[in-house]
């Protein structure tokens, strides 16, 4: 991706920074560091400092809250035209990453400096308008997500779950437990009653979906 292709990309996925002076969008290019990491890669973990503000140009980040017996929550997924809300906090707050944020698919992504990113925030009130609107909109979704651990079962925080995925959901029985922060078991025997329902068809790493009003009659239970 050529410096020209780069500007007019960034720019497509990330408006705040039309709003920015030409040369501090140059500058912003030639600081920032391009990073393309294959599928499974820790951006970050737990406990480590935050050194950079990423912004993803391609693939995806799946960042997670992990208990000491292994287990994981998922807290959100970052794509293109999205930030990272903890690497946000880290950075204003100057303080080291809670949870970890792992590739799930090769991602293309430019990383600020902290001093770039401090700048940016104190000097620019699009940029400062997008960071903080990014934290207004990741804080609902947290608080949608403690809701459903809380109160919900897990045969309706899945059967909603899999009505978000498509006709055909490409997954695997771990990937769903680490997505509902439960374990693989009890994920298998709650898609065995799904499918003995006619609700699901499954198949290896692959269920379909043959019932959806089934399932969101599951989900609002």
């Amino acid at each position: 991706m050529d410096a020209s292709d780069l500007r007019t990309r960034l720019l497509a996925l990330y408006p705040a920074l039309a709003s920015l002076p030409r040369d501090l969008v140059d500058r912003l290019l030639a600081e920032g560091s391009i990073q393309s990491v294959p599928a499974g890669t820790v951006m970050f973990d737990e406990r480590q400092p935050c050194r950079a503000f990423p912004m993803l140009l391609e693939g995806s980040v799946r960042v997670t809250k992990q208990a000491p017996n292994g287990r994981e929550l998922q807290l959100y997924r970052v794509v293109p035209g999205e930030a990272c809300i903890l690497s946000s906090s880290c950075m204003l707050g100057h303080v080291p990453y809670s949870a970890r944020g792992v590739t799930e698919s090769p991602t293309v992504l430019l990383t600020l400096s902290a001093p770039l990113f401090d700048r940016l925030v104190a000097e620019y009130p699009a940029f400062r308008a997008y960071v903080f609107g990014l934290f207004a909109e990741r804080i609902a979704d947290l608080m949608q997500l403690v809701e459903a651990v809380a109160f919900q079962r897990l045969d309706q925080r899945l059967a909603a779950l899999l009505l978000g995925k498509g006709r055909v959901v490409r997954t695997t029985h771990q990937q769903l437990a680490d997505e509902l922060g439960s374990v693989r078991e009890i994920v298998t025997r709650l898609l065995r009653g799904f499918s003995d329902q006619g609700l699901v068809a499954l198949a290896r790493e692959q269920i379909e979906i043959l019932n959806p009003q089934g399932l969101r009659a599951i989900a609002g239970q």
